[in-house]
Formats: structure tokens, sequence, C-alpha cells
């Protein structure tokens, strides 16, 4: 079956992405290089076969689209699941890429637990400083209260920049998981959808989409030959169509002068198939030296299939190859 241009180059392109996504899905679900090349084969047979079987099928009994139709809800079926497995770990490289772009808060100084254990102790001592009592004026007691309140201070300023830097490193973390979601599918979190579920039917509509397109494009470029050729047949005019139509033709004379003959008015006719010149000669030539060579039975639904053409064609090219009537 000849193809077409336009619909094969569109059918060509998804075809070899579809094969790219699922060579790249391949190598990333196998561990051992033959897992990888033999995840890659079968994922490549799997999208050729979706693609080209709606085609192959379409001229052949429902028994054989029948049987054409289920391996190819299995193709289809498979081959989406291995591009969904591209999208997401797709998906997932380029939020860990956006994540990793997240400027990182580190801690510089002691913990939150560390910095309390220390002013506990700095409160219980000043408790017992402040309990304790001098007759005459105690320098000691008093440098030691001083002492220990400054260290409570300085306690209480280091605690407030810990708590400062554990709050930008909340904020991190928090801005880290938000560039892990893709930005559209994370939209879809907001009517309730879970993210990881929103990214899996994203992968598998772009999957399905991209299937359908290649299906119906190589539908369009190995259409059979008798409908691209249905615009380029001769026109049907009035005085073929109509079954009480009326045939008129030019009136001859004799050379000697005899009354003029006029065919007979008002025959039916029915509808012919009319063939241009040169493809009904080319194929009943084809059809001819098939049947000489033997591979090839003289029959309306032989040639049909020979030639892959509507019946009316077959009948026409079959009805040239009788004998004709020597007048």
């Amino acid at each position: 079956m000849p193809m077409r241009a336009l619909p094969a180059l569109l059918a060509v392109a998804a075809t070899v992405t579809a094969a790219c996504l699922s060579i790249q899905s391949g190598l990333q679900r196998g561990g051992f290089p033959a897992e990888r090349a033999l995840w890659v084969a079968v994922g490549v047979v799997l999208v050729v076969a979706a693609h080209l079987l709606p085609a192959l099928v379409r001229s052949h009994g429902w028994r054989v689209r029948t049987v054409g139709a289920l391996l190819w809800i299995g193709c289809i079926a498979a081959t989406c699941y291995g591009h969904a497995v591209f999208f997401l770990m797709a998906q997932k490289h380029a939020g860990e890429l956006r994540a990793a772009a997240v400027p990182a808060v580190t801690a510089k100084g002691r913990g939150l637990a560390e910095i309390a254990r220390d002013r506990a102790d700095a409160v219980t001592r000043l408790a017992r400083t402040n309990a304790r009592r001098c007759v005459a004026p105690c320098a000691a007691l008093r440098i030691e209260r001083t002492s220990l309140a400054a260290k409570l201070d300085a306690l209480d300023a280091e605690k407030a920049e810990a708590l400062r830097i554990e709050a930008a490193q909340d904020r991190a973390a928090a801005a880290r998981a938000a560039a892990l979601a893709d930005p559209v599918t994370g939209a879809m979190t907001a009517f309730g959808l879970p993210a990881v579920r929103a990214d899996l039917i994203a992968g598998l509509a772009f999957a399905g989409v991209l299937e359908a397109v290649a299906c119906f494009a190589w539908l369009l470029a190995l259409r059979p030959a008798s409908v691209t050729r249905a615009g380029a047949e001769s026109p049907v005019t009035p005085a073929r169509q109509g079954s009480n139509a009326e045939v008129t033709a030019p009136v001859t004379t004799e050379s000697h002068g005899a009354a003029p003959v006029a065919p007979p008015v008002g025959v039916e006719s029915a509808p012919v198939l009319r063939l241009p010149v040169v493809e009904q000669t080319d194929d009943v030539n084809r059809v001819m030296n098939a049947v000489a060579a033997g591979t090839l039975r003289a029959t309306v639904t032989e040639i049909r299939k020979f030639l892959g053409c509507s019946q009316l064609r077959a009948a026409a090219v079959r009805k040239q190859l009788e004998p004709q009537p020597i007048e």
C-alpha cells in the first residue's frame, strides 16, 4: 500500500518519539545490562505493534480484525504504562534539580537542647546565689549574681538565634518540598487529588495522546489505494447515474443514402464503475500476469485482495479479463 507523504511524516515522527520513550523507560527499569536490553526490545516491539496493527488488519476479515483489536488494546496498555514510567521518572528528576536550586540553611552554633541545659544550670546557680545572705557587704556574692544574670542573657540571645535558624531551615525544607512537585500537577492538589496520583494521570494522558496520534497517522499513511484514487476517477455523468436515463448517440447514415439508424431510447443502464484508462490497463496487466503465472485466481474476491481495491473496481477488472466477442 502506498504511503502518503504528510501523514507518513507525522506517523514516523510519533513512532520514533514513542520508541525513544520506551527505550528510556526500559533503561530506567532494568538492572543488569541484559535486563535493560530486553526491556528496551520489548518496549520498541510493543510500540511498533500498537501503531501499525490498526492499519495492517483493516483490509482483513472480521475474525482477524477482532484478534488484532484485542492485541492492539494490550499493546496500547503496555505502551502507555511504559511511557507513564518515563514521565514519572522525568518529573522526579526535574523536581530534584529544582529542589537542589533552593539555597540550604546551615546551623552555626549549638542546638536548642544544649542551650536549654546550660540555661537551666545557670538559672539554678543564680537561684542559689540569690538565696545566700551576707551580714556585711559581700562583693563576691554580687559579682557571682551579676555574672550569672549576664550568662542568662547570653543564653537567651543564643536561643533566639537558634530559633531563627531553625525557622529558616523549616522554610527552606518547605521550599524544597514544593519544588519537588510539578507546578501544574501540584496545582491539581487544590481539588483534593494527591500529588502522586495527579502525576500518574498526567503521564497516562500524555502517553495516550501520543499513541492516538501515531495510530491515526499510520491509518492515514497506509490507507488503501482505492480510497486515494476515488478523486482521480472520472466523474459520473447523469446518463450513467439514472436508471431511466435516455441514452443518446449521434445519428449515422449509410454512404449509400439509407435511412438513419438511431439507438433505442429509454434503455435502462446500471451504474458502471469508470476507471481511468491508464490505471485500468495497468491493473488488468498485473492481474493477467498473475493469472498466467498461476499465483492468482480470476475471481472478483481474489482480484480485490490482490489489488487492494473496492468490489466494484475488482469487478470492472474481472470483466476486462473475459474474452471479447468477435463481431
